[in-house]
Order: C-alpha cells, then sequence, then structure tokens
C-alpha cells in the first residue's frame, strides 16, 4: 500500500525550530521594559478600582452629610477620600492593573469627591447667607476642580513629575474641609465667617487652574535608605497630628497652598521658566 507524504511532520518539525516559551515569558518581557510602549489594556481590574469606587463613596456621604448640616463628618469623608485617592493609583502600580477605565473613573470621582462635595459643603456651612455672590463662589471653585482635572489628564506626558500645575484637587478640597473642620471643632458658626469662607473657595477654584508650580513629591525616593532621625521625626508628626487633628492640620494645607506662590516668587527671582511644561530636557544646574 503506497505510504503519501504528509504536511503534518514538516509543520512538527517548524514548529520544533521554534524557541520554546514559558508562561511566565511575558513577565520577563516586561521587566526588561519590552512592553512599555504597549497601548495601555482596556481591562477592567478590580482591586484598584475598588478603592476608587470607596473614595467616590467618600464623595458622596460627605455631600449627603452636608445637606443633613452635618458638616465636621463631610470634612472627615473628605479626608478620608484622599487617602483613598492616593492609594488606588499605588496599588494599581504594585500590581500591574493599570488600565484606561481606570484611569477615567478615577478622575471623575475626583470630580465628586474634590470638585462638588467641598464646593457643596462650604456652601450649605456658610456661603448660602450671601445669596447669588456665595453660589457663585462656589461655582468658581466647583469649575476650577473641573477644569484642573481636565488640564491634568491632557498635559500628564508633558508636565514636570517634580511639580503640579496648578494646586492638586485633593490639596483644594484640604484646604475647604479644613477650615470648616477647625470652624466647627471651635463652634464658630459659619455664617459669621460668610466673607472668609467666600474668599477660601474663590482662592482654592482660581488657584487650581493657574500655572503656579506646586511641588508634587513624586521624586522622593521611598526605597532609599534614611537616617534613624528621620524615622523619630515621622513619628513625632503623626503624634503632633493626633493631639488636635482640626487644628494642625489646617495649618498645613495653609501652608502647601501658599507654597506654590513662594515656589513662583524664587523662580522668577532666579530667572528660571516659571512653566511646568517641559519644552527641552533640563541641565544638572537646574536639577540640584
Amino acid at each position: 500500500m503506497p505510504n503519501f507524504p504528509r504536511r503534518r511532520a514538516k509543520n512538527a518539525a517548524a514548529k520544533a525550530k521554534l524557541p520554546k516559551t514559558s508562561r511566565f515569558s511575558r513577565f520577563a518581557r516586561r521587566a526588561r521594559g519590552e512592553d512599555l510602549d504597549r497601548p495601555r489594556p482596556r481591562g477592567i481590574y478590580l482591586l484598584p478600582n475598588a478603592f476608587t469606587t470607596a473614595a467616590l463613596f467618600c464623595g458622596f456621604y460627605a455631600i449627603v452629610m452636608a445637606m443633613n448640616q452635618k458638616f465636621e463628618y463631610s470634612a472627615w469623608a473628605i479626608f478620608i477620600a484622599m487617602v483613598l485617592d492616593g492609594l488606588d493609583g499605588r496599588v494599581a502600580r504594585l500590581t500591574n492593573t493599570q488600565s484606561e477605565f481606570g484611569a477615567q473613573y478615577d478622575s471623575l470621582a475626583d470630580m465628586v469627591s474634590f470638585g462638588a462635595a467641598p464646593a457643596l459643603v462650604i456652601y450649605e456651612w456658610s456661603l448660602r447667607g450671601l445669596g447669588k455672590l456665595g453660589w457663585i463662589a462656589a461655582f468658581v471653585y466647583c469649575a476650577g476642580a473641573a477644569l484642573r482635572l481636565a488640564r491634568f489628564n491632557t498635559n500628564i506626558a508633558v508636565v514636570d513629575k517634580r511639580f503640579f500645575q496648578g494646586l492638586p484637587s485633593p490639596s483644594a478640597a484640604a484646604l475647604v474641609a479644613g477650615f470648616v473642620l477647625l470652624m466647627v471643632d471651635q463652634d464658630v458658626s459659619g455664617l459669621d465667617l460668610a466673607w472668609v469662607s467666600w474668599g477660601i473657595a474663590v482662592f482654592a477654584g482660581l488657584t487650581m487652574v493657574t500655572n503656579v508650580p506646586f511641588y508634587s513629591f513624586k521624586d522622593v525616593n521611598f526605597r532609599k535608605s534614611v537616617p534613624f532621625i528621620t524615622v523619630f521625626l515621622i513619628a513625632l508628626f503623626f503624634a503632633l497630628i493626633s493631639i488636635d487633628p482640626p487644628k494642625v492640620m489646617f495649618p498645613l494645607f495653609i501652608g502647601y497652598g501658599l507654597s506654590g506662590y513662594a515656589v513662583l516668587v524664587w523662580r522668577l527671582a532666579k530667572g528660571k521658566p516659571v512653566s511646568v511644561i517641559q519644552t527641552e530636557i533640563e541641565d544638572d544646574d537646574h536639577l540640584r
């Protein structure tokens, strides 16, 4: 009986010449940086988005508590949303679960937690006594947060990582919520400080859309060894906050809110560019 040659053997020989790949080869390529130019995956991951959802819930909770005149709960909810917002991105990077969906979802959650919620909280607590001027100030803050987040998403690839372009929306929300928390803790009525609240809301809203550079702390290497005194100072810092959180945290928020203008004046005095948009590679003298 004649035997006819089969193509399967040829295909098998061709497959045998191919290099064998294991199920872990893609992680090795990723470690060598071969997959860095690939587009961000479009999947939906549970862990980082769970933190984002928790931050979104805190923003919604702050709005509900403000409508019920429980402003202390509202302020603490905004602070918790700040912590969760700082964790979701780091969790996504540590677990390699970054996605375009997560980036957009985080931006929308930030708009609720750091845009709409602080605006409504300070309006219900103090600004409603000013009539139209009150809700205009709240709207200036809310619009500033929306524009700040939109600009951050579009300029993320060209902005100097060491600085934020304008006041970050979580810091602006902390400035507003910290002021409300401090005054509530001191049993001060918001209607008596309506114009102070108006100034803080307008200042935070306008500073978010300026080009004032605010230090981002992104160049701090947390994996680098530090002197023992540094760990002691960090422990002392948390101990001071625990003594009276409203009185300790609000001056810190004020200091950071004004630090950008100090950096701006320093750059102008040194003749350095004010914009944090990178147009060319800086030399070593600029990095010192």
